[in-house]
């Protein structure tokens, strides 16, 4: 293990470091790149040591005697879906596996993973969180009904996209928003579409790159 790690794990032992900038934690450890001090809480991270809880800026250390199993699960990550147009089709390969919290996947067998391209929900709120390009969205598959103003992956004619769900009923149609700082039109569907919900969107991992 890097010494680095080494040390933000003894910090973190002795108090929580999540309400601290980059740059004071640096301090703390006398290392001057910010960066740096990201990368390695990141390992730390993936390799099952803490856990950032970065919406109540939180970083808890997991007990050695904690097993990883216990507390993460691993999700399928079945390919990308466009937050724009609908103009990326979806990949149905699983092309890698993605190690989330088991408070964020109670049923793990109807959760999966998608990368998100596009920022038309860079102004959405899930779980607190926005959604931008690079992210991953987690869905429940089971969930294929959803009420207005869920967030939802959507399929028109093979095309996977994310958008928030708006039952027009006035106008017997649904429309798919995007939430965001530039310009994206709706999407509306007519009953007789090629058109269908591969479930809702229920949380969001922010890319840390």
């Amino acid at each position: 293990m890097h010494s680095t790690q080494e040390k933000l794990l003894k910090v973190i032992d002795q108090k929580n470091i999540g309400n601290l900038t980059l740059r004071q934690i640096g301090e703390i450890l006398d290392e001057k790149l910010p960066q740096k001090i990201k990368h390695h809480l990141s390992q730390l991270e993936r390799k099952g040591f803490i856990i950032i809880d970065r919406k109540n800026k939180n970083i808890t250390r997991i007990s050695n005697k904690a097993k990883a199993g216990n507390i993460f699960v691993s999700i399928p990550i079945v390919g990308s879906a466009n937050c724009g147009p609908a103009a990326i089709y979806a990949d149905q390969n699983i092309e890698g596996y993605l190690k989330i919290s088991k408070r964020l996947a109670s049923n793990k067998k109807s959760v999966f993973a998608l990368k998100a391209d596009g920022n038309s929900l860079n102004k959405a709120n899930i779980e607190g969180k926005n959604v931008e390009s690079g992210d991953f969205v987690i869905v429940d598959s089971e969930n294929i009904s959803p009420r207005d103003g869920d967030y939802v992956v959507s399929v028109i004619d093979g095309v996977a996209n994310i958008k928030k769900y708006r039952l027009d009923k006035n106008n017997s149609r649904i429309a798919l928003l995007s939430e965001s700082t530039q310009e994206y039109s709706p999407i509306f569907i007519h009953e007789d579409d090629d058109f269908r919900i591969s479930g809702k969107v229920i949380d969001v991992v922010k890319n840390i790159n």
